[in-house]
């Protein structure tokens, strides 16, 4: 745990509290929609307020990941019933990311905020990033404070400098990883050589061949020419996006898109080897379940692209919401709390969040314990602690629900 009064058991009381479905809706900038359905002047956000039945507060934690889905996460729920007022509001890209680029999901996020003030009548508001919500967060924080990104980087989506975003006023940064596309990075199958025939692949970075000479618990070289050669693969999809985008320019449709599949995204030498990043995970799983199936699944992280969403969500040197850039500038008091059982968001992602944060007020702490979703009965403890921790800090920066 970093500096920091540490955090014990401060919330014995549990409050009940009423889920309210609720929408918010702001007219729709770009030139098509989105996502399928909807009506395409309108951007329509599906929205849950939690707020604890007579237990006013003028501060709301608002949660927001790029595909949301996490409005009925046990950390959610807790935070309501443990008096915190919380909002769970899905980006545009509810459920998909094919054609997602952060820059509209930073809008969202923003338009979100502005509805908690004016119309729910919130005069606080705490960014509450969980997993890929955290870099989300970081990289809102960053341009609400000192606006600079102009647009996506294949040129589209919104103006971030345009869009008056309202700073929040505390940071929570709750089992969360640095940025998507560093993920990715991280997961990519670093063996397959060629992205329109995955069977095509360097023996000596499969991971899931048993043949491979290089076994766990992997030496310092071989992580490192992997960990290279995934580097490597993402540009080399990036070289490709962007050569795909210059010829539809070239030819006179500069709005075309196209669609492509990236096969094997789940062959982190860390699910099969605990020794890499380690913590209390179990060894061959993570978060999705088995990663050789999950490797090459239909559900697989960013297994259907199109080239705008590659660039602004994927690509490793051009995606701009990079917690570990925005970090740095980043001006409101911050927590950042990472679960020592995570098989999706491990140790060195909480450590280098948290070390990349610029202001000074900032706590890490670390569950013992916990998964990425504390699912499961044995998971009653840490979501206590972890809620005991957050409850804590937030009184401490008048952030609690109390404060009203």
């Amino acid at each position: 745990m970093s500096p920091g009064a540490p955090a014990g058991p401060t919330t014995p009381d549990r409050y009940d509290y009423e889920r309210i479905p609720y929408l918010v809706t702001y007219r729709n900038s770009s030139g098509v929609r989105d996502v399928y359905g909807g009506i395409a002047e309108l951007v329509v956000l599906e929205s849950h307020l939690l707020r604890p039945t007579d237990h006013p507060s003028d501060t709301v934690l608002i949660f927001m990941h790029p595909i949301g889905g996490g409005a009925y996460l046990p950390m959610i729920n807790a935070l309501a019933r443990a008096g915190q007022h919380v909002v769970y509001c899905n980006s545009r890209f509810r459920g998909t990311d094919s054609a997602l680029l952060m820059e509209k999901v930073v809008e969202d996020l923003g338009e979100c905020i502005k509805d908690a003030r004016d119309r729910l009548g919130y005069r606080k508001v705490v960014l509450a990033g969980w997993s890929g919500g955290g870099s989300l967060s970081v990289f809102y924080q960053q341009q609400a404070q000192r606006p600079t990104v102009t647009a996506g980087p294949s040129g589209d989506g919104p103006d971030l400098t345009q869009l008056g975003l309202i700073p929040a006023d505390g940071l929570l940064l709750l089992a969360a990883h640095i940025s998507r596309h560093g993920t990715l990075t991280e997961w990519l199958d670093a063996s397959i050589l060629d992205e329109s025939d995955p069977t095509r692949r360097d023996p000596e970075l499969d991971l899931y061949n048993p043949d491979n000479p290089n076994q766990p618990p992997y030496s310092p070289a071989f992580l490192d020419r992997y960990r290279q050669a995934q580097i490597d693969r993402n540009r080399r999809i990036t070289t490709w996006v962007k050569a795909k985008l210059a010829e539809l320019r070239a030819a006179g449709r500069p709005g075309d898109e196209f669609g492509f599949v990236v096969h094997g995204t789940m062959a982190d030498p860390r699910w099969l080897d605990p020794t890499v990043d380690p913590n209390e995970r179990a060894p061959g799983t993570c978060y999705l379940g088995d990663p050789q199936q999950v490797n090459m699944s239909a559900t697989g992280l960013a297994r259907f692209c199109t080239l705008r969403s590659w660039l602004s969500q994927w690509s490793y040197d051009d995606a701009n919401a990079d917690a570990l850039r925005a970090g740095p500038e980043i001006a409101i008091p911050t927590l950042v709390i990472g679960n020592l059982a995570d098989d999706a968001c491990t140790p060195s992602h909480t450590r280098r969040l948290f070390d990349a944060i610029g202001c000074p007020d900032k706590e890490m702490h670390e569950i013992p314990g916990a998964n990425h979703y504390y699912s499961g009965a044995a998971q009653r403890d840490p979501l206590r602690r972890a809620v005991d921790i957050c409850t804590d800090w937030l009184r401490r920066h008048q952030l609690a629900a109390e404060s009203a």
